[in-house]
C-alpha cells in the first residue's frame, strides 16, 4: 500500500467556505473535492499532452 503524503494548503475564509459548499453539494469532503479537482487537472493535461512519464524514485 502506498503511503499518502501530506499537502498543506492556505485558503482565505471565503474561498474555504465556498469550497466546503461545493464539496457538500457534490457529496465529498473538502479533501475529497480537492483530490477530485487535482485528478481532473492531471487527466485534462494528459489528454492534451500525453501520458506523464515519471522517473523512478
Amino acid at each position: 500500500m502506498e503511503k499518502k503524503k501530506h499537502l498543506s494548503l492556505r485558503l482565505d475564509d471565503e474561498t474555504r467556505r465556498r469550497l466546503k459548499y461545493v464539496s457538500q453539494y457534490e457529496g465529498r469532503s473538502i479533501n475529497g473535492q480537492v483530490m477530485h479537482l487535482i485528478n481532473r487537472c492531471i487527466s485534462d493535461f494528459e489528454k492534451e499532452h500525453g501520458s506523464i512519464e515519471l522517473p523512478e524514485e
